[in-house]
Formats: structure tokens, C-alpha cells, sequence
């Protein structure tokens, strides 16, 4: 098996580091300088030798290896934690880094409890050099991320920002898993079950200082049929809170309790990375939710708004004024004049209750089409979300904004509980053209009339669009020819590669002269065929080229060039 490259390597890293509480930096200076044991299925390994009684698998793998290491070093720091080591002893608080003490203990090897069966031994190596590639990689992430090199208020700004979660905790989703995700990282359990077990214990066995650890003593079994049933959410609530009020009391400096600090902020402000979660807090210390978190609620209530419109003055005046914020418009009398409607008829004398009835009547359809597009227009933009909002407000008669925003998170709530029985509502597309063009393409449209094959599938869901009238054709021509071939077949086409841009296709293929750039080359599968059976189909038949690949057997290409080609790849 081939080796792993370095950003598969660092993916594992991310994964362990984030389940053990330890930093990843550490886990990639180990790989570095040890490159001991052999692994049979992926290189080298990160210093672990056999000692305890831990299945061969896990050290011939790269992903266990890496994980007993990530617990072993875990279980180090735990060991000197109760030695007496301070924080300052682990950690630079400075340099948001291991200490240098801490790496010399690390470099020295550490051999385990011969009855810990998550541990193995540590093998000993060079300091000098572990701390050269430690400081390395750690180096690396902070210029990816512009973090000034010293990060001392790192922990001050994390406790600043968990000391208001518990006043905007709101019991949604999002912030229920990340006070979950801080409670296993705080008390260093690895699964999510495990640390939800810690939320059950019966009243009597808590105390305000003792966060429910006794129920870490229960079997498996139970962890598993706790999680496994419906759990009484407000006392998860109540319970989470008084942990997010407890934390800066409770607060150590040691490193995995920062590190649940980093995650809770990270899931809390739905982050991509612990990184950006570092950066974050050095610009915003607030926990008050975005409004962008109500999005689902107010599109879910955009789309209830169609079937239960019922013609209602009130409902209109707030449909028009929705459509006035949306489109930035300075009146109401804007408003109506943009949905078609001349504003001085309806506020003319002489226009009688049949003609006000018929403009009603113009007005609603607008509207109604108005709102239809909602979700399909929707672009996150300031102005739309407050038409939304404002659409709420007037429809539900509420008084004031807090009590919009409070009643949307109830909205949120309940859809995260449950599923909405009404279908949404179908946008109508345009009509197909006459002729597609760079400037006319629609995404979900099939190529040709009738076809099988869309546009998304040939531009890889719009990602790669063609610029140029040329390539537009070239793909018309070669989903004709597709549609032929498919018939030919008898099966379904799935399309892995069509149209690739120059920069794509040379950095996918290495390959500069590739019918792909063109549009009229296709790469694609057949549910429960082979490249062989596909190719020996179409070889008799197809005029262009074809070809089916010894390392892919599933993997059939075609395409449209003017004379026949075949070959194996």
C-alpha cells in the first residue's frame, strides 16, 4: 500500500487531536523524528512500541498508531498533572505552545501502566529535533493563519467569551454540542456518549463542584442505551449552563482545559477549524448569536406564507412591505409601482370596487410570486433577511424586534425536532432557449431537449463553466452522442469528469492536451458493469474515442473526435 501523503497525515492528526485534547503540532513532530515502528499498511510510525496488551492492528495501521499516541501523550501530561505540575510547567502561554520542559519529558519516552490497554510505550528520541519540527509545523499554522506570535491573552479572551454563552444559550442545536464537545474535552472522555452519560446522574449524587463524574463508573452498556434514547433536553440545558458559568472558576490554564475552551467557541460560532477559532476570539469576545442562525426559520416560514395567504389586507400591507425592504425601495408607493401597478388607482376616485378588487387581485399574484423566489433568491444579504424578519413581525402582529428574534429561535427549535410536512414550493424555471449561449445556461436544464444529461453534470454543478460559444457546442454535440450511447447501453450514465478548464485538467490529469477542455469528452460509470463490458458495447459502434482504464475497471471514457481511437489505460 502506497504511503500517506503529508496532508493525509494531518488529517489524522486534526482527528486525534481533537478527540484527546492534546495539540496536533506534537503528533506530527513525533511522526518526524521518530519514524519508528515499520507499518506494514502505510510507512512509518510515531514512536510506539509493544509493550502492553494492545492489538497488532493498532500498530500496524497509521491511523491507530497515531491514535495511541495521541493517548499516550494524553495520559503523560495526566501523570504529571498529578505529580504536582502546574499549568505554567505544561504550557507557554505566550507562545500558546507545549513548554520546553514538557517536550524534554515527552523526548525521554514514556512507559505506561502495564493494566492501561489505551497506551503503549513511547520510544525515547532527540529533543533537539523534536523541538525543531514541533515548533516547525506549530509555526506553519499560525502564518496560515496570520496569529500574532504572542498569544498571551489567548485565555483571558476564552474566558471572557465562555462567560456569556450561558446568557445567550438558547437550548439550539449548535449550542447544545458545543457545551457537550467542552464537557468531554474538560473532563478528556472520547466519545460523545460518554460525556452525555455525565449529565444523568440522579439529583441527589450532584454537588455544585462534583460536574456528575460518578457517572463515568457506568457499564458500556448503559452509555450506549442512554444515547440511544430520548433524552429530557431541559435538564441537559440547565445542567450545560450552570457548566458554562462554572468554567472560568473551574479554570486551571491546564492544556485540555483549554482546549475545551477553543472547541466551545469553535462549535459555538460554527468555525472550520480550531485555528480560526484562535483567530476569532482576538477580534470578538461576544457569544450573542448571528442573525444568520435563523435563516432556516425565516425561509420556513416564507414558504408557509404561499398556502396561507388569504387575500387579507393586513397580509398584503405585510407582503408589500417585505418586497419594499427586499428590493431597497423608498415607499410603499415604490413598492406598488414596482409590482406593475400604477399607485395613483388606488387612490383615485374614480376607480370603482370592481377595479380595486381586480388590482387586489394583480397585487397578490405579484406578491405571491414575490415570495415564491424567496428561497431560491435568498442570498444571506442584510437587506433580505430583515425584509424577512419584518415580513414576520407585521404577519404575526408582534411588537417589538427581541420578541421577533425570540419567537424565530422557538421557530428553530422545533424544526430541529421535527420535520415540515409541507413539500416546498417548486420555483418556476425559465423556458428553455433556442440555443444555449456562455450567458444563458440553466444548471438544472438538460442539454438537449428530453436528455438525460444536464448542465450541472457537464460543468461539475456549475463549478466549471464553459467562457467560450465553442465549448458551449461541443457539449450540445457530445450529450447527443451520450444519449445514443446510453440507449446503446441500456443503463444509466453517471458522469464523473465532462468539461474541465485548462488549470483543472493539468492539475487533475498532468495532461495539456485533453478532448476535456474542449467539452466533448466524458468519463462515467454503469451501476454494476464493468470498463471492460462498457467498452466492448461501444467498440463496434462509436466513431470517436474510447477507453477504459487497468486501474479504474469501472471507469469508461468517451469522446468526440472525428476519427476512432481506442486504448487501455
Amino acid at each position: 500500500m502506497a504511503k500517506l501523503n503529508p496532508k493525509q497525515r494531518d488529517y489524522y492528526y486534526i482527528i486525534e487531536a481533537e478527540r484527546s485534547s492534546i495539540q496536533k503540532s506534537i503528533l506530527a513532530a513525533l511522526f518526524e523524528v521518530q519514524q519508528f515502528p515499520v507499518l506494514v499498511s502505510s510507512g512509518t510510525g510515531l514512536g510506539i512500541a509493544a509493550t502492553n496488551q494492545i492489538s497488532e492492528v493498532k500498530r500496524v495501521n497509521f491511523h491507530q498508531q497515531v491514535q495511541l499516541v495521541a493517548n499516550t501523550i494524553r495520559t503523560l501530561i495526566n501523570d504529571l498533572i498529578a505529580q504536582g505540575w502546574k499549568s505554567y510547567d505544561l504550557w507557554s502561554t505566550e507562545e500558546l505552545r507545549y513548554s520546553d520542559r514538557l517536550l524534554e519529558i515527552i523526548a525521554d519516552g514514556y512507559i505506561p501502566a502495564v493494566n492501561d490497554s489505551n497506551v503503549d510505550r513511547l520510544e525515547a528520541c532527540d529533543y533537539q529535533k523534536l523541538k525543531e519540527a514541533y515548533l516547525q509545523d506549530w509555526l506553519e499554522e499560525c502564518e496560515s493563519y496570520d496569529l500574532p506570535l504572542n498569544l498571551a491573552q489567548l485565555d483571558r479572551a476564552l474566558l471572557a467569551f465562555t462567560g456569556r454563552v450561558a446568557f445567550y444559550y438558547k437550548g439550539l442545536r449548535q449550542q447544545r454540542d458545543a457545551l457537550i464537545e467542552a464537557l468531554r474535552l474538560w473532563h478528556q472522555l472520547d466519545t460523545r456518549e460518554q460525556a452525555i452519560a455525565t449529565l444523568i446522574v440522579p439529583d441527589d449524587q450532584q454537588t455544585q463542584d462534583d460536574w456528575s463524574l460518578q457517572a463515568l463508573t457506568r457499564e458500556a452498556e448503559s452509555v450506549q442505551d442512554f444515547a440511544s434514547n430520548s433524552v429530557d433536553l431541559a435538564h441537559q440545558d440547565s445542567f450545560l449552563k450552570d457548566f458554562a458559568q462554572n468554567l472560568a472558576l473551574k479554570y486551571s490554564g491546564f492544556p485540555h482545559q483549554r482546549e475545551a475552551l477553543i472547541r466551545l467557541v469553535q462549535l459555538w460560532q460554527q468555525l472550520t477549524s480550531r485555528m480560526e477559532a484562535i483567530a476569532s476570539v482576538a477580534d470578538n469576545l461576544s457569544a450573542e448569536p448571528s442573525l444568520q442562525l435563523l435563516d432556516p426559520a425565516l425561509l420556513n416560514f416564507a414558504e408557509h406564507i404561499i398556502l396561507a395567504y388569504e387575500g387579507k389586507g393586513v397580509q398584503r400591507q405585510a407582503l408589500t412591505e417585505a418586497f419594499r425592504v427586499w428590493h431597497e425601495l423608498d415607499s410603499r408607493t415604490s413598492a406598488v409601482a414596482a409590482l406593475g401597478i400604477d399607485p395613483s388607482l388606488l387612490s383615485s376616485d374614480s376607480c370603482d370596487q370592481q377595479m380595486l378588487r381586480e388590482l387586489a387581485i394583480k397585487i397578490d399574484r405579484e406578491l405571491l410570486n414575490f415570495i415564491r423566489r424567496v428561497s431560491a433568491d435568498y442570498r444571506e444579504l442584510t437587506h433580505q433577511r430583515e425584509a424577512l424578519m419584518r415580513l414576520f413581525q407585521l404577519w404575526r402582529g408582534i411588537a417589538t424586534r427581541n420578541q421577533v428574534i425570540e419567537l424565530l429561535t422557538e421557530k428553530l427549535q422545533l424544526l430541529e425536532r421535527v420535520h415540515s410536512v409541507l413539500n416546498p414550493i417548486r420555483v418556476a424555471v425559465p423556458l428553455r432557449p433556442q440555443s444555449w449561449t456562455t450567458t444563458n445556461i440553466q444548471i438544472s436544464a438538460s442539454i438537449i431537449p428530453d436528455g438525460s444529461f444536464t448542465w450541472a453534470q457537464a460543468t461539475h454543478g456549475g463549478t466549471c463553466m464553459p467562457t467560450e460559444q465553442a465549448t458551449i457546442d461541443a457539449i450540445v454535440r457530445m450529450a447527443y452522442l451520450l444519449q445514443r450511447a446510453r440507449h446503446r447501453i441500456g443503463h444509466p450514465f453517471l458522469i464523473i469528469n465532462w468539461y474541465r478548464p485548462c488549470q483543472l485538467n493539468q492539475a487533475e490529469t498532468k495532461v495539456f492536451h485533453s478532448r476535456h477542455l474542449l467539452g466533448d469528452a466524458v468519463d462515467f460509470v454503469c451501476d454494476n458493469l464493468t470498463g471492460n463490458q462498457i467498452y466492448w458495447q461501444l467498440d463496434p459502434w462509436w466513431s470517436g474515442g474510447l477507453a477504459r482504464y487497468q486501474a479504474y475497471p469501472y471507469l469508461c471514457h468517451l469522446d468526440a473526435r472525428g476519427y476512432r481511437a481506442r486504448w487501455t489505460k
